[in-house]
């Protein structure tokens, strides 16, 4: 199970399966319920967590007190890693949105498997700096764009990073909470639906229970990007 996972790890993916069983023999299992905090904004950071089963939500806490959620990550997505490389304090406060089950790797066994494996810290970088790309895309909709601009700039998110593609159309498996996307977007639960229907009755989303499908992702983009 660790093998495959790890495989499916973006910055191990170019190990071979000697290497990934070298890196799964220092890592820990440990299993969250939902709602648990796994970790604490401004806490020591001495853990890196790779996500085996379930989902999670990456937040910050505003200057007024506001939840804002930075990002969802599910199965294969990692966290906690700027710690780890820079020996501060957290960034940001994770909890599981579900029953989650977590592989854990402790900082000294990290650097020890970047110096084993340089290729990982390149891997490494190229992944940061994806997610810095991301961070300044969504900088950038908060700031400038207006509530309809906001909602739709959040779902590409949520699609670039759990989206499935096919055949031109892009389905969010399981959006979140209208209140878990109003944190995202910086808006209310009563903006989330009203951006809503206005998109389901200009044909560019559509919505079955928690699943979310938008037809034409590529148009939907190019209006919203």
């Amino acid at each position: 199970m660790e093998l495959f996972l790890l495989k499916k790890i973006p910055i191990f993916a170019s190990l071979n399966e000697k290497q990934l069983s070298h890196i799964a023999s220092y890592c820990v299992i440990k299993k969250y319920s939902k709602d648990q905090l796994i970790l604490v904004e401004e806490e020591a950071g001495k853990t890196l967590f790779i996500i085996s089963k379930g989902r999670v939500k990456v937040t910050r806490t505003s200057d007024d007190g506001r939840e804002v959620i930075l990002s969802i990550l599910e199965s294969g997505d990692f966290f906690g890693e700027m710690s780890l490389l820079d020996g501060k304090t957290r960034s940001a406060s994770v909890t599981a949105i579900e029953d989650s089950e977590l592989l854990l790797l402790r900082r000294g066994d990290f650097i020890q498997i970047l110096e084993d494996f340089p290729k990982i810290a390149i891997a490494l970088l190229i992944e940061l700096a994806s997610r810095l790309r991301k961070s300044d895309t969504q900088i950038k909709s908060l700031s400038l764009q207006d509530a309809l601009g906001r909602v739709a700039s959040t779902l590409i998110l949520l699609a670039e990073e759990i989206g499935k593609s096919k055949h031109g159309s892009m389905q969010i498996p399981k959006i979140p909470l209208q209140q878990d996307l109003a944190n995202m977007a910086g808006t209310s639960r009563e903006t989330i639906s009203r951006v809503f229907r206005s998109l389901e009755n200009d044909g560019l989303i559509r919505r079955q229970g928690r699943k979310l499908y938008i037809p034409d992702y590529e148009k939907f983009k190019m209006i919203f990007s």
